[in-house]
C-alpha cells in the first residue's frame, strides 16, 4: 500500500506593481519615464505608493508651468546662497508664486501669541559641567569600572587623580574635565544618564557607547534661560508666515486642479507635503 507525500505548501504570490492609467494635465500627457525617475524622490510604503506621489508631483509642476505660460509668466534665474542657480523654468514658477501666493507678514499680537502658547520651545538648552573616566569594554573591564565606582562614590576627592591614571581619554590629563557640554554633544548614552544624575555625584553605573565604558560625575547643571520674546519674534514671524503660505499654495493649486482636466491623478491629498 502506497503513502502519499504531503505536498508542500506554494510559496505567497508576489505582490505585482501595477501602475495607474496615463497621467495628463489639460491633454499633455507626463511620461510614465519621467514619473519612474521622479519616484527616487518619494518615500514610500511600496512602489505603488511612490509612483503615486511622483505623479501628483510631476502633475502639480505642470499645472503650475500651464497657469505660469497663460499669464505670460518671465522671470530672471537667480542664485541661492551656496551658488546654485535656477533653471529658466524654476524661475518662472517661483515668480508665478510670488505673484499669485499673496501672504501678509505676521503681525505682532500673532507672535506673541505663539510665543506665550510655545514657551518652552524658547529657552536655552541647559548645560552640564561634567567630568569622565573612560575604559575599555569587556566584561574584566565592566567590574573593574564598577569597583572604581564603588571607591569613588566614597572618595570622590580621588576623582582627577583615577583619570590620569585609568582614563582612555584626552580629559583624563585635566582631571577627566570635559567642560560645559550642552544637547547633542555627546553620544546619547550619555546624555541619558546626565538627566537623572544630581550635581556632584558620580552615577552609580559605567555608561556604555561605542567609545567604551564611562565612568561619569556631574559637577554642574546649568538650567536653561527663557528667551525674551523680542529676540525671538522674527524667527516666530518666519514659522508663522511659512505655514500660512505653505497652506495658501495647497489652496492655489487647488484652485489650479479645479479647473483642470486630469487623467490618471487624484488631487484630493497632492496638495500636501508635495506643494514646496
Amino acid at each position: 500500500m502506497s503513502t502519499s507525500q504531503p505536498t508542500a505548501a506554494p510559496p505567497p504570490a508576489r505582490r505585482r506593481f501595477t501602475r495607474p492609467v496615463a497621467v495628463s494635465v489639460n491633454g499633455v500627457v507626463i511620461p510614465s519615464a519621467a514619473i519612474a525617475r521622479e519616484t527616487q524622490h518619494h518615500q514610500a510604503s511600496d512602489p505603488d505608493q511612490a509612483w503615486v506621489l511622483a505623479a501628483q508631483a510631476l502633475a502639480i509642476r505642470e499645472l503650475l508651468s500651464q497657469e505660469a505660460e497663460r499669464l505670460s509668466i518671465v522671470a530672471e534665474p537667480v542664485e541661492d546662497g551656496e551658488g546654485r542657480r535656477e533653471t529658466l523654468q524654476e524661475a518662472r514658477l517661483r515668480e508665478l508664486v510670488e505673484r499669485e501666493v499673496k501672504v501678509p507678514r505676521a503681525d505682532e499680537a500673532a507672535c506673541r501669541r505663539y510665543y506665550q502658547a510655545n514657551l518652552g520651545r524658547f529657552r536655552s538648552a541647559d548645560l552640564c559641567e561634567v567630568a569622565h573616566i573612560l575604559v575599555a569594554k569587556g566584561p574584566q573591564a565592566r567590574e573593574g569600572a564598577e569597583r572604581l565606582i564603588a571607591e569613588l562614590r566614597q572618595r570622590p576627592e580621588r576623582f582627577a587623580e583615577s583619570a590620569a591614571a585609568h582614563s582612555l581619554c584626552p580629559s583624563g590629563k585635566q582631571g577627566g574635565n570635559l567642560g560645559q557640554i550642552g544637547p547633542g554633544q555627546t553620544v546619547p548614552e550619555f546624555e541619558t544618564a546626565l538627566r537623572g544624575l544630581e550635581a556632584g555625584a558620580v552615577h552609580p553605573e559605567p555608561i556604555e557607547s561605542r567609545y567604551g565604558l564611562h565612568i561619569v560625575r556631574l559637577d554642574r547643571r546649568i538650567e536653561g534661560r527663557q528667551m525674551p520674546f523680542e529676540l525671538v519674534r522674527e524667527r516666530i514671524a518666519d514659522y508663522l508666515e511659512d505655514a500660512v503660505h505653505r497652506r495658501a499654495l495647497r489652496q492655489y493649486v487647488a484652485i489650479l486642479a479645479g479647473r483642470a482636466q486630469l487623467t490618471g491623478i487624484d488631487f484630493g491629498a497632492a496638495a500636501g507635503p508635495l506643494v514646496q
